[in-house]
């Protein structure tokens, strides 16, 4: 079994007496992950209690606790309007003799808003798909402000490349390489957010609705958002999308990028561009890959963030006069390495060149579906994708 990208940052912070939490969206691992932690680094030592099954509830409302436990999972227990103080009275008593992993479907920043009774008390990971780094068992270990590190392309590389891009990276999905289960998986995951999920976080009631919107956001990935133009085709009220496309982002169906500001562009200043976290039904190949490439992105920035606490950030490029490049990943707010996707190679972009000179960007990379590409032209390189994501978590 494939040990997960985020195991030994979980152990360190369960042995700094730290309760790990870990989110993410549905079906990407995150008990399968925090069982395996469980079963390889503490054996029969632990307790799982998932607030959605009612003995588990129970157990857990009148601390009726296994004894002899040194390690206790409880998952989705964010459920549970009280589960604030009920962690932290738990870990206040225990914390010398127990550790604490607290998993959820939704996004736990929910639940952590203002007045955060756990600060100081727990370490927070977002747990992502499946990814090329993570797939070669690539080192975690970067260079900061240096150009990437890649791995020379080979047969399992190219292999794992493909199934990516055809299956999406959630664990089940994948690993099944079943046209049949993808199809499954498209029919359920949607119907399964709406009338659950949307329904544990918020009081809406034309789920219906929300399920349109999210039919319909399959067809804007990669493109400026635009809200009033969806609801116009909803009928609904600005309010009301930009509330639904809330949910939908805490949920993590989608996710959205901004564009970079600085002095010296014209940015655009609110539209953002949209992206799913299941690529895997998009049915253009560019789109697709720009998606993939997202995705990608996203884990490295965040990875760095939420375990090296490096200030990292994944933005596009925009300005008035519409010029964009596809993603800009930033260093404390300053340009560290700028991203183009195109199916094929045809010429050097010039909006990256660009952007390049105008805002200093150090490391520029063009990277193409072309099989063994890799070159430097005009100090942009030139890159097969599946050789630049190796260079990623």
């Amino acid at each position: 079994m494939l040990e997960r990208y985020l195991t030994k940052d979980i152990l360190e912070a369960l042995n700094d007496n730290k309760m790990v939490f870990i989110s993410g969206p549905r079906q990407v691992g995150k008990t399968t992950l925090a069982k395996q932690i469980a079963e390889n680094y503490f054996k029969s030592r632990y307790s799982y209690l998932n607030w959605d099954d009612r003995f588990d509830k129970i157990k857990i409302l009148k601390q009726r606790l296994e004894p002899e436990k040194n390690l206790f999972i409880f998952d989705e227990i964010h459920k549970y309007r009280d589960w604030k103080n009920y962690l932290k009275g738990f870990y206040d008593k225990n914390k010398e003799s127990i550790k604490i992993i607290v998993t959820g479907s939704a996004k736990l920043d929910i639940f952590r808003k203002s007045g955060d009774s756990l600060l100081g008390r727990y370490y927070h990971y977002r747990l992502f798909p499946l990814t090329m780094g993570e797939l070669i068992h690539k080192e975690i270990n970067f260079d900061i402000e240096k150009p990437l590190k890649f791995v020379e392309l080979d047969s399992d590389i190219k292999r794992n490349f493909e199934k990516l891009f055809l299956y999406g990276g959630f664990p089940e999905i994948f690993f099944s390489e079943s046209q049949k289960k993808l199809r499954l998986w498209h029919n359920q995951r949607l119907s399964l957010l709406v009338k659950e999920d949307i329904r544990d976080i918020s009081n809406v009631r034309d789920l219906s609705l929300i399920e349109v919107l999210a039919i319909m956001l399959k067809d804007k990935v990669g493109s400026l958002l635009s809200i009033n133009s969806i609801s116009e085709d909803l009928s609904v009220n600005h309010r009301t999308v930009d509330l639904w496309l809330e949910i939908l982002e805490q949920l993590y169906y989608h996710f959205r990028i901004y564009p970079y500001q600085s002095d010296r562009i014209k940015s655009l200043k609110k539209e953002g561009k949209l992206y799913l976290w299941d690529y895997s039904e998009l049915t253009e190949d560019s789109v697709k890959l720009e998606n993939l490439v997202a995705v990608h992105l996203l884990k490295f920035a965040n990875y760095l963030y939420d375990d090296e606490g490096y200030q990292t950030n994944l933005y596009f490029l925009r300005d008035k006069e519409q010029r964009e490049v596809d993603f800009l990943i930033t260093l404390n707010n300053q340009p560290w390495f700028a991203v183009e996707v195109k199916k094929t190679f045809s010429t050097i972009p010039k909006n990256l060149l660009y952007f390049k000179q105008k805002i200093n960007i150090p490391f520029s990379y063009m990277i193409v579906m072309d099989d063994d590409i890799d070159f430097i032209e005009k100090d942009i390189r030139v890159i097969n994708v599946a050789k630049f994501l190796t260079a990623l978590i």
